[in-house]
């Protein structure tokens, strides 16, 4: 799937949230918003990205960043990463990969040399209108948030 660039409108996306809310990217217009993909909830890399999205997030809303993450993993399961890491920024479930096709974020990878099909580690920010601002794909889980800072100059 193609990924989405910088200064193109950003795809829809209304997706379960972890506390059985439904989250749109719409109902965020007004604000920066960065939507990252993470391949799986619980898992030592996805853990390690969203705990420092966790520990960055004061320095992002002051600055009017909200955060949102998105993965393949059932409302339920995002739950428990919620209670069990203190994650205190919306977790959205996408099992049929629809969303994250549409922002570039499924599709063919490289994982321990072997081809594969899955979630590609995403970032993408939208502006308050809605319009693409930054977008990284193949993005490592350690560092991807100091990185993501540094780019937003927070």
């Amino acid at each position: 799937m193609p990924q989405v660039a910088v200064g193109e409108k950003a795809p829809d996306l209304t997706l379960p949230a972890a506390d059985g809310s439904t989250v749109s990217l719409a109902d965020l217009r007004g604000k920066h918003v960065v939507v990252y993909f993470y391949p799986a909830a619980m898992t030592p890399g996805c853990t390690k990205q969203a705990c420092d999205f966790r520990d960055s997030l004061d320095a992002l809303a002051a600055q009017g960043y909200a955060v949102l993450g998105v993965s393949p993993d059932k409302p339920e399961k995002l739950q428990k990463f919620v209670e069990r890491d203190g994650l205190t920024f919306p977790l959205l479930s996408d099992p049929s990969h629809a969303t994250m096709e549409a922002w570039g974020a499924w599709g063919e990878k490289s994982l321990y040399g072997k081809k594969v099909v899955g979630v590609i580690r995403s970032t993408v920010v939208v502006d308050p209108e809605g319009v693409v601002e930054y977008a990284r794909y193949n993005v490592k889980a350690t560092g991807h948030v100091a990185a993501l800072r540094k780019a937003l100059g927070i």
